[in-house]
């Protein structure tokens, strides 16, 4: 079992930045895919962003066309944390964000939130103009 805690959510204004973190405790996420989805109220849940942690590298990463380039994933094994780093922020990423891992490493089906079998509870952003 792996438990996944966020945080690092809150109100910023637009152009803003800030860090969301997603914690793994009860095993290593070693070689699990990661990811981060958002859902605002109304909407469907989707793909943020994705990593495939690599052993000597920061891994392989993807992003959703309307994050790349803003966001930024990344993974720090020690510490068994993945981040979200959030630049530039716009009013339409106001939404809840939530951490997930696929123990089964899919990665040619990253953006996929049915294949994710462990998440957390979610941490609010919210952009103001």
């Amino acid at each position: 079992q792996v438990q996944l805690v966020e945080s690092g959510g809150g109100l910023v204004q637009a152009g803003g930045s800030l860090r969301l973190s997603c914690a793994a405790s009860g095993r290593t996420f070693s070689g699990y895919v990661m990811g981060w989805f958002r859902q605002s109220p109304g909407k469907e849940r989707e793909f943020v962003a994705a990593i495939l942690p690599g052993v000597w590298t920061g891994g392989t990463t993807d992003y959703a066309d309307s994050v790349r380039g803003r966001f930024t994933i990344s993974i720090d094994n020690a510490k068994n944390t993945v981040y979200l780093q959030m630049n530039s922020l716009k009013l339409e990423d106001t939404a809840a964000y939530s951490c997930a891992a696929d123990s089964r490493s899919r990665w040619f089906n990253r953006r996929d939130s049915s294949q994710y079998d462990y998440w957390g509870q979610g941490t609010q952003v919210t952009v103001s103009s």
